[in-house]
């Protein structure tokens, strides 16, 4: 099943089949979306109490999809994109006070998405493997959306961009959150599948079905890369 008819949703069963996208150089960009040290970090298990145990091998198919599938995926654009001249950028999550004062309200909650990520602390970094070069820009966002919390719309324009290319994690609250907006300003947006993920699979693809057609096209990396100009 190609790209044009996968991850269709309720709402667009029998719906015409999308246009091939017209990938411009000097129009194209990738976006790399939270692949942060914090996220790929993993306690020893042994030291865990029984209830830590459980939690820790919930998220160990995440870490399996990261290093085994999403990781060398966003390593296949990143050299793609690079090679053909085409705008690379990376958004991270990460305060700009010790303390986290200035986070957004939902970063500040109770829970999984309590986040305090000083943005000069290791955590807060992007992996090492998908480092940025050079002055490639890297945004930096207390929100879910790498756009209301950073000027990147603003970028985007300034650099002639049209289409934006999105991978990174997590697909059903940051990726997701981005592509939004991205579509609400007007960029047209690719969705690479195997260079996202969600905390598990069941959530990845379901997400991925509620944004593709209307946000986004959902595409594989190779895919994506038979439009890419060389």
């Amino acid at each position: 099943m190609s790209w044009k008819t996968a991850f269709r949703s309720l709402y667009y069963q029998g719906a015409p089949e999308p246009e091939d996208p017209v990938l411009e150089r000097g129009k194209t960009a990738l976006l790399v979306i939270d692949v942060q040290n914090t996220y790929l970090e993993r306690p020893d298990r042994a030291a865990l109490s029984p209830e830590d145990q459980a939690r820790f091998d919930a998220w160990t198919p995440f870490h399996e999809r990261m290093h085994g599938t999403v990781i060398p995926t966003i390593t296949k654009l990143l050299t793609a994109f690079r090679d053909g001249g085409h705008e690379v950028l990376f958004a991270r999550i990460a305060c700009q006070t010790q303390n986290g004062r200035d986070r957004s309200l939902s970063q500040k909650k109770p829970g999984w998405n309590n986040l305090l990520l000083p943005k000069d602390k290791l955590a807060s970094q992007i992996v090492p493997e998908l480092a940025p070069r050079g002055d490639e820009i890297v945004v930096t966002k207390t929100t879910d959306s790498a756009l209301t919390g950073t000027n990147l719309r603003l970028m985007l324009t300034n650099l002639g961009i049209t289409h934006v290319v999105c991978a990174g994690i997590f697909t059903d609250q940051c990726v997701a959150s981005t592509v939004r907006s991205l579509a609400d300003e007007s960029f047209d947006v690719i969705v690479v599948e195997d260079g996202c993920a969600a905390g598990s699979q069941e959530l990845h693809l379901k997400e991925l079905e509620i944004i593709n057609m209307i946000y986004c096209a959902v595409m594989s990396s190779d895919e994506l890369l038979g439009y890419l100009p060389g």
